[in-house]
């Protein structure tokens, strides 16, 4: 699907741009350009809301046995 920008000033941006990270097409510079505002406002991301995702994932797992005897668990597992 091809890349139509309407707006002068954006297509100037977009030609500018390509310019100066030597791509071929507008359609590349705003792939690469969405793409690290993308990589940039992830990284940007609250710990908070990082580790709340963590946790509901854990929550929803529900709690671990708690007589689970790992030594036990292992020996088992290697038929020691």
């Amino acid at each position: 699907m091809p890349l139509y920008i309407r707006d002068d000033q954006v297509d100037e941006l977009a030609t500018k741009l390509q310019h100066l990270t030597g791509t071929t097409t507008k359609t590349q510079v705003v792939r690469q350009a969405l793409e690290r505002e993308i990589s940039r406002l992830e990284a940007a991301r609250p710990l908070e809301e990082l580790i709340a995702k963590s946790m509901a994932l854990a929550d929803a797992m529900g709690a671990g046995e708690s007589d689970f005897d790992m030594k036990a668990f292992t020996d088992e597992m290697w038929e020691a």
